[in-house]
């Protein structure tokens, strides 16, 4: 085909989060590909948890709010959401659809088949579907996503596990799924921060005190209220330990409470909502990372916490186990096992030459893995596959939205 591929990215919010933060950065690994013309088009990005549309806007992305778009399941918002973008597509006439989140995934299929567009590919950053749900409701999403499987050319997941656990739920056929880990910046996490000693005194930490760093919104699921009692374990022994929350939501005030409650509120800090670009500087004032999510897809703290070369606990859900090995490079503890967290927490304090020496096989690890170049010229290599097979060398121009359109066959 002739011209740029155009490509439209949907994604439900544009908040500081994993999968957003891959959309950006794949978004501006593209923009600045002269093969590619891309496009965002987003809900609102509401909540506590700050907003990525900024820093959209400064790479010079074309961007497209949908007001109706929104995380909540709201029948009439969802109808007119897709209603929107249907229009939205059938008006810019894209060659390729890329749908990123539970909500944007299957409003965006949907609408990108009403208005014709030859390809449609979505991102398992994680599954819309889990054990912790109530049993219909579960039922409930993994029935949608079978239902829009059929729409459905490809799926990238960030994780072999969101692969296979999508294909055991009896989504879609293992020859549409590929794996690309999701990437990012790597230079802030792998340079030696000359800025720990000044964050430290900033946070007020003393010198000698060991300061474990969770990054994750304040919400359901991240596991802050089983790491608050784990903490206390390790509190009760080791009076040098403390614990930096890095994040906000809507648990925060819940969670305060909590370590009051548990008698431990002196050792945990509560940083707040922070700039992305602040995180690498962050990690590197801690000494030890520790992620107690019971559901991700691959959360993105545990290669940067391992790049920064810090020793990295988490719980043993979906993709951690693809970069953490316990006793190797690092440490996982079974889903909610409170005891066993703060027992690797412990085994970190005790013996903190063997978890660096985790740290840095896992440093050398990750770094070749998680590059966000690598993961953009993977995807676009998918893309130019999957334009080959459904797109003809002509449709580039007949599809241009300053010419005559032409329906697709």
């Amino acid at each position: 085909m002739t011209g740029p591929l155009r490509v439209v990215h949907v994604i439900t919010r544009m908040i500081l989060g994993g999968a957003q933060e891959n959309t950006l950065l794949t978004l501006e690994g593209l923009h600045r590909d002269r093969r590619f013309r891309v496009r965002l088009v987003t809900g609102p990005a509401v909540g506590p948890e700050g907003s990525l549309l900024e820093r959209a806007h400064a790479a010079g992305l074309e961007v497209e709010i949908v007001d109706r778009l929104c995380r909540e399941i709201r029948p009439r918002d969802d109808a007119e959401a897709l209603a929107r973008l249907v229009l939205s597509l059938r008006r810019t006439r894209p060659h390729l659809v890329h749908t990123h989140s539970a909500k944007a995934g299957i409003l965006g299929r949907i609408a990108a088949r009403l208005a014709r567009v030859p390809v449609v590919v979505h991102t398992v950053h994680g599954l819309s579907f889990h054990p912790y749900q109530p049993r219909r409701l579960r039922a409930a999403y993994i029935l949608a996503e079978r239902m829009v499987a059929p729409l459905t050319d490809e799926w990238i997941c960030v994780a072999e596990a969101m692969r296979e656990q999508s294909l055991a739920a009896g989504i879609g056929v293992p020859a549409r799924y590929v794996t690309i880990p999701s990437g990012m910046e790597l230079e802030p996490f792998l340079a030696a921060s000359d800025r720990r000693g000044p964050v430290r005194a900033e946070l007020g930490y003393a010198p000698g005190v060991f300061v474990f760093a969770k990054v994750a919104r304040l919400f359901e699921l991240k596991g802050h209220e089983l790491l608050l009692p784990a903490f206390r374990e390790v509190a009760a022994g080791f009076p040098q330990a403390r614990l930096l929350l890095i994040g906000d939501g809507i648990l925060r005030a819940e969670l305060a409470a909590s370590t009051v409650r548990l008698g431990i509120a002196d050792r945990v800090r509560f940083a707040g909502l922070v700039p992305p670009e602040r995180i690498p500087e962050l990690l590197h004032a801690a000494d030890a990372v520790v992620h107690a999510s019971l559901r991700e897809g691959l959360a993105r703290v545990l290669p940067q916490g391992l790049l920064c070369g810090r020793p990295v606990v988490a719980f043993d859900v979906d993709g951690a186990r693809e970069v953490i090995r316990t006793g190797q490079t690092g440490f996982l503890v079974p889903p909610g096992d409170v005891t066993g967290l703060s027992a690797a927490m412990r085994a970190i304090l005790t013996d903190p030459e063997g978890a660096r020496r985790m740290a840095e096989i896992g440093r050398a690890e990750v770094r070749a893995r998680f590059a966000a170049p690598a993961m953009v010229a993977a995807i676009a290599e998918r893309y130019r596959i999957l334009a080959a097979r459904r797109i003809p060398a002509r449709d580039c121009e007949s599809r241009s939205p300053s010419g005559g359109l032409q329906p697709i066959p």
